[in-house]
C-alpha cells in the first residue's frame, strides 16, 4: 500500500495538476489541514529535481497565503473557528501562556515554529487572535516558510538521485520516521505553547 501511494505521488510530479496540488496542500496546512506540504514536495522534487526550486516557491506562496487565512481566522473568528482548531490540537488551555510568550518573543516564535514540524496553522491563528503586527507577520512567514521549503528543495536538488534510491529501498522506514517526527512536532507544539 505504501509503495502504491509513493508511486502515485511520484507520478503526480509529471502531471499538469502537480503544482496546483502542492500549492493547495501548502495553503491548507497553514490554515486548517494537518498534512505538511513536505509530504508532496519531497517526492515531487525527487521525481523532478530540475523543478525543486519551483516547487519550493509554490510551497512558500501557498503556505504564506494559507497563513494569512489562518491569521484572519484568529483575528476575526477566534471565539468560534479559531478556538475549535486550537482545541483540536490541545492548545485551548494554553492561550494565556501563548499570549505572554508572544508579548516577549513574538517574532522569534513565528520564525522558530515556522521551520519546525509544529503545525504552522497554530502560529497563524494565535498571531491573528493576538492582533500581532500583520505586515511583520507576513514578512516573518515569508522568511521562515521560504527557508524551510528552499532548504529542503536545495537538499533534494543536490542529493536527489542517491536520496531517491535510499527512500525507494527503505520506504517503510522513511515514512515511519516522517510520521514519528510529525507526531512529535504536534506533541511538542502542545507542550511548548
Amino acid at each position: 500500500m505504501l509503495r502504491r501511494l509513493y508511486d502515485w505521488v511520484v507520478a503526480l510530479a509529471d502531471r499538469r495538476s502537480a503544482p496546483w496540488a502542492l500549492g493547495l496542500v501548502a495553503f491548507s496546512e497553514s490554515s486548517v489541514f494537518i498534512v505538511p506540504p513536505d509530504v508532496l514536495l519531497a517526492p515531487m522534487a525527487l521525481a523532478r529535481p530540475d523543478l525543486a526550486w519551483r516547487y519550493a516557491f509554490i510551497c512558500t506562496l501557498g503556505s504564506v497565503t494559507g497563513g494569512i487565512v489562518g491569521y484572519l481566522i484568529g483575528h476575526l473568528l477566534f471565539d468560534t473557528a479559531g478556538m475549535w482548531i486550537l482545541t483540536l490540537y490541545g492548545y485551548a488551555e494554553k492561550v494565556d501562556a501563548v499570549k505572554e510568550a508572544y508579548a516577549h518573543y513574538g517574532a522569534a516564535l513565528i520564525l522558530l515554529k515556522g521551520l519546525t514540524p509544529i503545525p504552522y496553522k497554530l502560529v497563524c491563528i494565535v498571531s491573528g487572535a493576538l492582533d500581532y503586527n500583520f505586515p511583520l507577520f507576513v514578512l516573518l512567514s515569508i522568511i521562515t516558510r521560504g527557508a524551510r521549503f528552499y532548504i529542503l528543495a536545495g537538499l533534494l536538488n543536490k542529493f536527489g538521485d542517491p536520496l531517491r534510491h535510499f527512500i525507494e529501498r527503505r520506504l517503510g522506514l522513511v515514512l515511519s520516521i516522517v510520521t514519528v517526527l510529525t507526531i512529535l512536532g504536534i506533541i511538542a507544539a502542545a507542550k511548548l505553547a
